[in-house]
């Protein structure tokens, strides 16, 4: 019997356990699509690849095993390399597939021939070809399937590339003479050593303010149930990362993430979990922090182990198995920070304060409404264990202070690489999740105007699965700040827009809600607080078709006054 080069492919990927595919199809990989199909793994036909790569990575990161993007050659190829980029940056486990032209008509000018092996291994942990189509799934060989999802799963996941020559797609080869690996296992579990464990406890019990950082990485090596345990073992202030929320619930009486700069800026001693010191953490320098911080450092990477800070303790292994390791020793030692210090004083009455502020603002009556009203009403009428997608410039850093998250792996943003246009792909590859493994949950993706055209006809891939997903654009006419209808009419007036319209304005009250109505789902512009509590409510009770609501908000609206200036200061 022979079995053809698509059908080995797909046989190959479900061996190793993948369940998912995003892709557009078309020459020469649409066989592929098709097999794998048959042997169970369930296909998304998207309509850009960059939304179907990163719908592909946001599967790795909520099931820790990599989703799969299937793309054709050359441009198709090319236009992956944001989602691979992102995903490795992320550390998010992903194997992107693409087409590529005959091997006999490699240099020939063939079809959307392009050196792809070579460009994909500056995006990616491995980027391969197999020198035939037995090696794709046989563990002898180097280039194999076992290898790909093993080489993203490992160390600090990443995104993996396999190139497969037009020629493969449909050539026939013996079935005895393939052989079939088992499956890759998860990535093996590693400890720090005993010795820096404990270096690490005696410097945390010597602290006289202390601060535990969550990041992603804890929540994606699922380490929840021990951070939570070490939180109420030893009374720490903790401080989420954006992804890292819902690690420990924000409700939780120790979170600080409404007092994050006094937070940062004061604490003697640092533990980092799972968190890199980069742009998101400040690089961990003055004056964001005290220039004698002590920082223990809990990564899976020894690479990354005294990145930009010369750290007290580090300790390197498994997220999860670290805490574990670390509640051990804690629990020996008895120490528990005092709940009624001077550091907690000063946490609580910032915390106060910016709580105050931010529900004065979210209580304005005045239309058109501001951020933090939408955000208000957004709070109260959407399911407590949904989960939320959020991207935009303004609508991302105000919602991620706004809307709580109490599970974690339930908040997906633009992440360490800052990538808009993750949005609607992030959502997809949540509602198929969800769909199988949490039948029930609610994915609500909150989109600026700006952010949502990057991927705005995924909606229609959204109506043709009937993913129920609820769509929230927070409408501003533009990026960053926008224009009211009137002052745009005015700036025509001067002339060519392209010469006079300021270059961060859109369209005013553009009605994005129609996309959703085009394609069967339900649309709602929304101008007032009580518009928008009816279009939730309706949303929310109607669990099968997918939702738009169009929020119109103050197009100078922005965030409440920062302490620091985000990343870099403006002139604008």
């Amino acid at each position: 019997d022979a079995v053809s080069g698509a059908q080995l492919i797909a046989q190959a990927l479900r061996a190793q356990s993948i369940e998912y595919m995003f892709g557009i199809v078309g020459i020469p990989i649409t066989e592929i699509a098709i097999a794998a199909q048959a042997v169970g793994i369930k296909y998304v036909g998207m309509r850009n690849e960059q939304a179907a790569c990163y719908a592909a990575s946001a599967v790795g990161y909520l099931t820790g095993r990599p989703g799969v993007c299937l793309v054709v050659s050359g441009p198709g190829f090319l236009h992956t390399l944001g989602g691979m980029a992102n995903a490795t940056i992320n550390c998010w486990p992903l194997i992107v597939i693409g087409g590529s032209s005959d091997r006999n008509q490699e240099t020939m000018g063939a079809f959307q021939e392009f050196p792809q092996v070579e460009a994909g291994r500056l995006y990616n942990k491995l980027s391969v070809c197999p020198s035939s189509l037995e090696v794709i799934p046989a563990y002898e060989k180097i280039q194999n399937e076992q290898q790909n999802i093993r080489t993203s799963m490992y160390g600090r996941p990443g995104s993996c590339y396999i190139d497969i020559p037009g020629d493969f797609v449909n050539l026939q080869v013996n079935k005895s003479s393939v052989k079939y690996t088992e499956c890759c296992p998860p990535p093996p579990i590693s400890l720090a050593e005993h010795s820096a464990v404990s270096k690490a406890a005696s410097v945390v019990a010597l602290s006289q303010q202390p601060l535990l950082i969550i990041g992603k990485g804890a929540a994606y090596s699922h380490a929840e149930n021990n951070v939570r345990k070490l939180v109420d073992l030893c009374g720490l202030p903790f401080l989420p990362t954006p992804m890292a929320k819902g690690v420990v619930p924000d409700n939780h009486p120790n979170c600080v993430a409404a007092a994050r700069s006094t937070a940062l800026q004061h604490a003697d001693v640092i533990i980092l979990l799972g968190a890199r010191l980069n742009w998101i953490l400040h690089f961990g320098l003055p004056p964001r922090y005290r220039q004698d911080v002590k920082v223990i450092q809990i990564d899976i990477c020894a690479e990354e182990l005294g990145n930009n800070v010369r750290p007290a303790a580090t300790l390197l292994g498994d997220i999860n198995a670290v805490t574990e390791q670390l509640l051990e020793e804690f629990h020996r030692r008895s120490w528990k920070y005092p709940s009624n210090s001077e550091w907690w004083q000063k946490l609580r009455e910032k915390i106060k304060n910016n709580e105050e502020r931010s529900k004065e603002l979210a209580l304005q009556k005045s239309l058109p409404m501001n951020y933090y009203t939408v955000f208000h009403h957004i709070r109260e009428l959407i399911p407590k264990d949904c989960i939320l997608v959020s991207e935009g410039a303004n609508t991302m850093d105000i919602g991620r202070t706004m809307l709580p998250n109490f599970y974690p792996r339930q908040r997906l943003d633009a992440g360490t690489f800052g990538t808009m246009g993750v949005g609607l792909g992030f959502a997809i590859a949540a509602a198929m999740v969800a769909r199988d493994r949490t039948p029930g949950r609610r994915v609500v993706c909150i989109e600026g105007d700006s952010a949502f055209g990057f991927s705005g006809m995924e909606v229609e891939t959204i109506c043709r699965y009937n993913l129920p997903i609820l769509i929230i654009v927070v409408n501003n006419n533009g990026i960053y700040t926008g224009l009211d209808p009137n002052s745009w009419e005015e700036m025509l007036k001067f002339g060519d827009p392209a010469t006079c319209v300021p270059p961060v304005s859109l369209l005013p009250n553009a009605h994005y809600e129609k996309i959703m109505s085009a394609f069967g789902g339900k649309g709602y512009f929304v101008k007032t607080p009580e518009e928008l509590q009816n279009a939730l409510k309706a949303s929310v009770t109607d669990k099968q078709t997918p939702s738009l609501i169009n929020v119109m908000i103050d197009p100078q609206s922005e965030r409440k006054k920062q302490e620091f200036p985000w990343l870099t200061r403006s002139n604008l």
